[in-house]
């Protein structure tokens, strides 16, 4: 049915319009829990953010700064708490924000970023579709994985490296982002027969690492920076290679060392590395359950927007992890995973870079 109003008609709604929206307008002003019903959804609420990794270390340092100000910016300032759950590099967290977690707003996960690779590659063990989750972001996407030896084990040249057998290099769990680099590390620097020794903590593998347990490990430059400064005053490690992520990104207090692309001897070593570096630029996503009310996500991506924008969290960043943040977004991240590069040959390749099996021949 078409509704025709006359010339008289039209006039007095014209009229009337006006006075209308401002009636409207006061109602929101007086009343604004009308304007946004949701906004204080999250009043005397406690929201839950669950770690893919074990407390205490860098990655545990990233969602520490995140979240006073997450509180201080979500309307309502709910609190905010912090819950582990290690294993599978960060297969077991994924799994269970997919499948368990209430899709209400109130249970975060926070990856580490092995996350992403396992999620792409396929891996066994992964119960989840990187694509359904919804992204918040990253507090960072400039990332230096630094691969390093003591210096007591007396491997102070790539030579000496690739003249030694069954290396031993510590780690967290099989699909963990540092362990997956440790190993793309060795391949491409052709190490022969190196022996991955997992199941340690961050902390602890800087332990069994500095006490001889273990020969190399693959850390983040900003982490040694924050955690192990005096293995550098003390000079008890060797520095042979960074991957850049960016590619280009040297970091200002190592810029001498070769990114790893260096040591590549073909086109498919070097799209593995550049796919490592997609991996990483992802960052460490925090991210909600798929079926999360929109309202509730738009609640809090603005309030990570705020945080990333706010100089006070990126100087406790700083403070707690060693470097400036650099941060992504959710809608950068999803972005991002949709361009990663998934051709067959790499990804088959990576697949043997993330698993527990002897590294292929080169």
């Amino acid at each position: 049915m078409t509704l025709i109003l006359s010339n008289d008609e039209v006039e007095e709604t014209q009229r009337l319009l006006p006075r209308f929206l401002f009636c409207i307008g006061v109602l929101f002003f007086l009343f604004p829990g009308i304007a946004s019903a949701q906004a204080h959804f999250y009043q005397g609420k406690t929201i839950t953010i669950i770690q893919g990794r074990s407390a205490g270390g860098t990655g545990d340092m990233y969602v520490r700064s995140v979240m006073p100000f997450l509180q201080k910016y979500i309307p309502g300032n709910p609190s905010i708490v912090p819950e582990y759950m290690p294993g599978g590099g960060g297969r077991k967290l994924a799994n269970h924000i997919y499948g368990s977690a209430r899709p209400d707003g109130l249970t975060i996960g926070a990856g580490p970023g092995g996350i992403i690779a396992s999620g792409v590659l396929g891996e066994v063990g992964t119960k989840y579709d990187l694509q359904r989750f919804i992204y918040l972001g990253s507090t960072y996407s400039v990332a230096h994985p630094l691969f390093l030896t003591r210096k007591a084990a007396g491997f102070s040249s790539l030579e000496k490296l690739r003249a030694a057998t069954g290396i031993r290099i510590g780690g967290e769990s099989v699909g963990f982002t540092t362990y997956n680099e440790a190993r793309i590390f060795a391949y491409v620097l052709g190490l022969k027969e190196p022996r991955f020794v997992v199941g340690y903590s961050g902390q602890e593998a800087d332990l069994a690492f500095i006490q001889g347990e273990v020969d190399t490990r693959t850390t983040l430059i900003a982490t040694l920076l924050t955690r192990n400064r005096d293995w550098i005053e003390k000079d008890l490690v060797d520095f042979h290679a960074v991957i850049e992520v960016p590619k280009g990104e040297k970091h200002p207090q190592f810029p001498h060392l070769l990114d790893l692309e260096t040591f590549a001897k073909s086109d498919r070593e070097r799209k593995l590395i550049g796919m490592q570096r997609a991996f990483r630029l992802v960052g460490a996503p925090f991210f909600l359950p798929p079926g999360t009310p929109a309202d509730r996500v738009g609640i809090l991506r603005e309030a990570m927007r705020k945080t990333f924008r706010d100089p006070e969290f990126h100087a406790q960043h700083k403070k707690l992890v060693g470097a400036e943040p650099t941060p992504l977004s959710g809608e950068a991240q999803e972005k991002a995973l949709r361009e990663l590069l998934r051709e067959g040959e790499v990804v088959e390749l990576m697949k043997k870079m993330v698993g527990p099996e002897p590294l292929p021949a080169r």
